[in-house]
């Protein structure tokens, strides 16, 4: 049930990224319970999602800024909204790909109760995304090797949940584009474990060739990846940058989405297999039917695997709700007093 203070009915909590940070630190198992119990209430038909808006530029192709406004209801009974900027060319600047801003509302009186930075969320949300795919995609089946193409912060995180849900993990597999950027992600990766082997590759289809599962987070705005002969026949894609592979390749494997609908747009991979065939058949559950029991983990375990996660906004506000209580029961953050004007009929000489 939303949390509901009457005391701070005209008061806004104002979280920055570094209060995220701290409220989740070693949260990841709490994180990964909420990104599992949003899916399942998401797949009872208990939310409201419209379809994202995106922001973009006449001479800018890769930069844009999403709008994802949600209401999510079961146990978390919440609504709001995110604001997230994808800039690639911040990174030549020394800056973050993205940026973001979350707006927690009540749903009593609609009113927002919380402001918050969004990418920490955004990242911790879609990593952990990935890696219950990931479990529950493996099933039964160890997982001793991961790939990461990609070598930024969605990838770290996925590696922080990864080792979270599935501790038998030995060896990591990277590539980038930039070996600076593989070189300095190998480092942050030794602080989150120091007991897996960390290998550097100079060829993706290496990555493909030696992992059981392989996270996909580039920057790439459109298919790069032709081929995935070099892939185990049992392999898990977490496609988590949603245009890295042909519509070719989305056509020949067993297909996993967050929501059908939502995934079959923006000219991702499985919009443009859509487009190539007119259907969707090709696509075989939303993830939700899986942990719903609804559908089974695999459709063989001798056909790959792909996740394409379109992202959902009610996911970004589950684990927003979270921090708001957290915050609330540890009193971090920045109360915004008085933030709503008196009403205009007690408004004089206005």
């Amino acid at each position: 049930m939303e949390n509901y203070n009457t005391s701070n009915i005209d008061n806004v909590l104002l979280l920055k990224g570094d209060d995220i940070i701290n409220l989740f630190k070693n949260r990841e198992q709490d994180i990964l319970d909420l990104v599992k119990l949003t899916y399942k209430i998401h797949g009872r038909g208990d939310s409201t999602l419209p379809h994202s808006s995106f922001l973009r530029f006449p001479d800018k192709n890769k930069e844009r800024i999403i709008a994802l406004p949600a209401y999510l209801g079961g146990e978390i009974n919440t609504a709001g909204i995110k604001w997230i900027a994808s800039f690639p060319g911040n990174l030549a600047r020394g800056m973050e790909r993205a940026s973001a801003i979350l707006i927690i509302n009540s749903t009593e009186t609609g009113r927002p109760q919380a402001i918050m930075e969004g990418s920490v969320i955004s990242a911790k949300r879609t990593a952990a995304s990935a890696a219950l795919a990931a479990h529950f995609l493996r099933d039964q089946q160890s997982l001793v090797t991961v790939g990461l193409i990609g070598c930024g912060l969605i990838n770290f995180e996925t590696v922080r949940f990864l080792l979270k849900v599935r501790p038998e993990i030995e060896t990591l597999f990277l590539y980038d584009v930039s070996l600076e950027k593989s070189d300095q992600f190998k480092r942050k990766c030794q602080q989150l474990s120091q007991n897996r082997e960390l290998v550097i590759l100079d060829n993706p289809d290496d990555v493909l060739k030696h992992s059981s599962v392989i996270a996909l987070a580039t920057t790439a705005s459109q298919p790069h990846i032709v081929d995935i002969s070099a892939c185990q026949s049992d392999s898990i894609i977490l496609h988590t940058s949603l245009r890295d592979l042909s519509p070719e390749i989305i056509l020949s494997v067993d297909n996993i989405v967050d929501d059908i609908d939502h995934v079959c747009r923006a000219q991702t991979s499985i919009h443009l297999a859509e487009q190539k065939t007119g259907n969707r058949d090709f696509i075989r559950c939303p993830l939700s039917d899986i942990l719903n029991g609804v559908a089974a983990p695999r459709q063989n375990n001798s056909q790959i695997a792909v996740f394409s996660p379109f992202g959902l906004g009610v996911l970004d506000l589950a684990l927003g709700q979270l921090a708001y209580q957290l915050a609330d029961e540890t009193n971090l953050g920045t109360r915004l007093t008085s933030f709503f004007p008196v009403s205009w009929l007690q408004r004089e000489n206005e």
